[in-house]
């Protein structure tokens, strides 16, 4: 009611405006989402369509048990027109009615109707709480009605002109000659086809032959409509059958009146023969009552019955034929009934299998939703612990080659004409092991070590492996580039930076590590099944192993080949002089003391910011050149 308000003072209209148009589209909505061919079968015309829409409701309800549907009521009129009687928990919304009614009216009967209130009082008779609206309907005279009563008045163009007695006394056999001579043969095989079907006789209308006495006895009927229940005026039972009577046995007492033991579930009416009789066209449900059940059968749940009720004027009883409303096999069980109690004519029993056929097929549903659900959850398990097996794998092996290995193929080894290798080592790591306990050992490495993994991503250069304090990394290796002697030299000027932040624990101060370079070629390859790893073979790694060995403590030593690649780059380069390296005898080597063309922030990967300037101050200095901004933005668009 909220949403039409606010509808009608939008669109300066009345409710009834908005509610009526809801109908109209309302009806429209519900042929759109499947229900057009069970709407268009609910009657011939539109008192048969209003008469029935209790009964489609009561079936809808079978699937939506929630449902609180309105009630409708038609009474004819000796004048043609219609009092429609509507009955809703739910106060005003009655103006959706004519909406409704008259889309339908123009939709299946190609009629156009007006609908009038002519009473709206609350209905004191049914539960002293619901809204019941009579509407007077009138369907409109349109040209199609008019020009069908003027052809019903008018002779017959096939029959010849004149009294009533020639026309009997037409021959079909004889020939006729239309005005423009063409000839029309009428059979009278085919004319006698037309009335008469075998021995019986093709009438305009249908009256059914009702034999002189009923020809079945009591115990056959009984048995044969085993939930049916006949009773007077005064609600007293009459008659009840067989099955109806084992479920309430209150009922084998006959002159008992039928309301102590039952209650009218829907239509919601007082439980009377006058408000049965306004309501005679509607579905009945009757429910047992509990208080009246015998004292074992107290925690069943409590049967209900649906059915018609026939009034019989020459005996002034009513005839109420029921089946038990049931939707499956659990509710049969739970009422200790069996398919045998209901008769074999009645569609319950196609009805219970069926509903039971399709929960059946719900649960079913519902199990493969929920495997489907677990087999999502799963499959997001899987490809988050498959994505950290992979950073583990791309960890201990170049990508490309980890990919070979999971595609199962065999991995050749490489060689590589040019790269820079790179080793370093902490200075007295025996001594820091020997008076240190092991998880000292560890804390230190593990912070050098994750400070070193992230300078191989900022400088991307390839982490080898780390055995003990030895850190070894390859610039070109597996993917070969031309700058591989400038990003290994860049990397180990970040080592040295970085060992200062990590704490001797015998000293208390920073540690010192010994970093040696050299360039040349190597052979590469994947070694190991187990724990497979991509090593590096040749000269130039025992050369660059040398460098370090012969290194001096916080200080990058680099071979004569790397010299010569870095010289004229933009580091700074002090000469050490010829030394006699194990191996190879006396060589001119030299220490790397920075880079002339980059900054230590930007070697280290961090974010520059100006020296001195808190962060505060940095923060006022972006919003103030952001303002400067917008007021120059907004000056040039004026």
């Amino acid at each position: 009611m909220q949403l039409v308000a606010a509808a009608c003072k939008l669109l300066d209209v009345k409710p009834e405006v908005v509610l009526r148009q809801f109908g109209e589209y309302f009806f429209d909505f519900c042929k759109r989402s499947g229900y057009d061919h069970m709407l268009r079968t609910l009657g011939g015309n539109l008192f048969e369509f209003i008469e029935n829409l209790d009964a489609l409701h009561s079936y809808l309800a079978l699937s939506y048990k929630e449902m609180n549907a309105p009630s409708f009521r038609a009474e004819r009129n000796g004048d043609g027109t219609m009092f429609l009687h509507y009955y809703s928990d739910r106060r005003g919304l009655c103006q959706i009615v004519p909406g409704i009614i008259e889309a339908v009216a123009k939709d299946f009967f190609n009629s156009e109707i007006t609908m009038e209130i002519v009473n709206q009082i609350e209905e004191l008779e049914r539960t002293g709480k619901k809204e019941h609206v009579v509407f007077l309907v009138t369907q409109k005279p349109t040209f199609s009605n008019v020009m069908c009563s003027n052809k019903l008045s008018q002779t017959p163009p096939c029959l010849p002109r004149g009294p009533r007695r020639n026309a009997m006394h037409w021959n079909p056999n004889r020939e006729v000659k239309s005005g423009s001579g063409q000839q029309m043969t009428h059979k009278s095989l085919t004319v006698r086809g037309l009335v008469q079907l075998g021995k019986g006789k093709l009438l305009r209308g249908f009256e059914p032959v009702y034999p002189k006495n009923l020809c079945i006895d009591l115990k056959t009927f009984c048995n044969a409509f085993p939930f049916h229940i006949v009773f007077d005026k005064e609600l007293m039972v009459r008659q009840a059958g067989v099955n109806v009577q084992k479920i309430v046995p209150g009922l084998q007492t006959m002159s008992i009146h039928l309301d102590q033991y039952f209650s009218i579930v829907h239509p919601e009416v007082t439980f009377t023969i006058s408000s049965i009789r306004k309501f005679i066209n509607s579905h009945f449900v009757l429910q047992t009552r509990r208080d009246m059940m015998p004292e074992a059968w107290r925690d069943r749940p409590m049967l209900e019955l649906r059915g018609q009720m026939l009034w019989m004027e020459s005996l002034q009883c009513m005839l109420y034929q029921a089946s038990p409303l049931l939707r499956s096999l659990h509710e049969l069980e739970e009422r200790s009934m069996h398919i045998s109690d209901i008769a074999p004519h009645d569609v319950t029993r196609d009805l219970i299998l069926l509903n039971q056929q399709r929960l059946a097929e719900m649960e079913l549903s519902n199990q493969l939703e929920r495997k489907k659900e677990e087999l999502r959850h799963l499959s997001q398990h899987l490809e988050e612990e498959r994505t950290k097996t992979e950073n583990l794998l791309y960890a201990m092996l170049p990508k490309h080659v980890a990919n070979q290995l999971k595609e199962g193929k065999r991995v050749e080894a490489g060689e590589f004409k040019e790269c820079t290798i790179l080793f370093s080592d902490v200075v007295t790591f025996t001594n820091i092991c020997s008076e240190c306990e092991p998880i000292q050992i560890v804390n230190m490495l593990n912070s050098m070590y994750l400070k070193f993994d992230r300078l191989t991503t900022v400088h991307t250069v390839y982490k080898v492996e780390t055995i003990g304090d030895a850190y070894m990394v390859v610039g070109g290796v597996p993917i070969p580039v031309s700058s591989h002697a400038e990003r290994v030299a860049n990397f180990a000027l970040g080592m040295v930076i970085a060992a200062r932040e990590v704490i001797n624990p015998i000293t208390g101060g920073p540690i010192q590590i010994r970093v040696g370079v050299h360039s040349g070629p190597v052979l590469a390859g994947v070694v190991g099944e187990k724990m497979p790893r991509y090593c590096l073979f040749g000269d130039t790694v025992n050369t660059a192993s040398r460098m370090e060995s012969h290194g001096l403590p916080n200080m990058i030593h680099l071979s004569p080949s790397v010299y010569l690649v870095l010289k004229d780059k933009g580091f700074m380069i002090q000469e050490r002089g010829e030394i006699d390296v194990k191996g190879k005898g006396r060589m001119s080597t030299y220490f790397l003391e920075g880079n002339l063309t980059t900054t230590e922030h930007e070697i280290m990967g961090r974010s520059v910011k100006e020296p001195g300037r808190p962060a505060s101050q940095e923060l006022q200095r972006c919003l103030l050149l952001f303002l400067l901004f917008n007021n120059s933005f907004f000056l040039f668009i004026e």
